[in-house]
């Protein structure tokens, strides 16, 4: 397992840094490995909420490529989807995982939002009710430039949600990261509005594993690491829950301060 550059902590929050990406994703999927292994022994199935995007890639890659997870005991669910998209449509988070996951193990299930349901109250309440059967044992997340966990922005966060996915319309920060990243051509083209499944229930899962890789992410951490905790960087929740540990490459890790490791301020 690769060797951390540094370790420390942020309020409840543990903090590892590593030297690149490639890295830092070996030694997540080899903690995950380890963590469903033990989940499986103990209880015999495990439960499993997955994000998307770019700092996901290499992570599921490695996580594919070990042995010794009884995939066939293994529920998944995804944290967030498009409004009004098809699940054949190449920015479908439904695509991005069947292809880059789903199709690659044998899994017991995957619970898919249904982005294009004509329904969208109800596949909060469908949805909502599939995550609430049972407890979540594993959460892997990435982190928006704009603070965001999957599509709980600034504007519509809520650390006291009473929903467990909830419809939300998307800031134009996220909008711009969108095209930017390459998944849609232009800002026109992104959906206005997306399923997100809310931050009490993403912080209810008994392991948290969030990677943070890249220097577009470095403005970001610090806020996250460095400023408040509040809805205005809905991902500083984080530092509240010990079951976390974010993952960091020198990249994203460039703007923190020395002073960072014994940080405890809060509001």
């Amino acid at each position: 397992m690769p060797t951390a550059k540094k370790v420390f902590r942020v309020d409840e929050l543990n903090v590892q840094i590593y030297r690149g990406e490639t890295e830092l994703a070996q030694n997540v999927a080899e903690i995950a490995q380890n963590y469903l292994r033990d989940v499986l022994q103990q209880n015999g199935k495990a439960f499993v909420l997955l994000a998307t995007g770019n700092s996901q890639i290499k992570f599921l890659d490695a996580l594919i490529a070990l042995d010794g997870i009884d995939w066939q005991r293994v529920t998944c669910f995804h944290l967030d989807e498009y409004l009004g998209i098809s699940a054949a449509h190449a920015a479908s988070f439904r695509r991005y995982l069947r292809e880059r996951f789903h199709n690659r193990v044998n899994l017991k299930e995957f619970h898919y939002i249904e982005g294009d349901t004509l329904e969208p109250i109800l596949e909060c309440d469908r949805y909502s009710k599939l995550l609430q059967a049972q407890p979540i044992d594993l959460c892997c997340l990435g982190v928006g430039e704009n603070g965001h966990i999957a599509f709980n922005d600034p504007s519509v966060a809520n650390f006291q949600d009473r929903y467990s996915l909830k419809l939300v319309k998307l800031d134009q920060l996220n909008q711009q990261q969108q095209v930017k990243q390459g998944h849609f051509p232009s800002l026109e083209a992104v959906p206005k509005y997306a399923f997100t499944v809310t931050i009490p229930t993403i912080c209810s899962a008994k392991k948290i594993l969030c990677l943070v890789p890249g220097s577009h992410k470095a403005k970001i951490v610090q806020k996250m690491l460095q400023g408040d905790i509040s809805t205005d960087c809905p991902v500083s929740v984080l530092r509240q829950y010990s079951q976390t540990t974010l993952f960091l490459d020198e990249d994203s890790a460039s703007l923190l301060s020395q002073s960072t490791s014994s940080h405890t301020r809060k509001s």
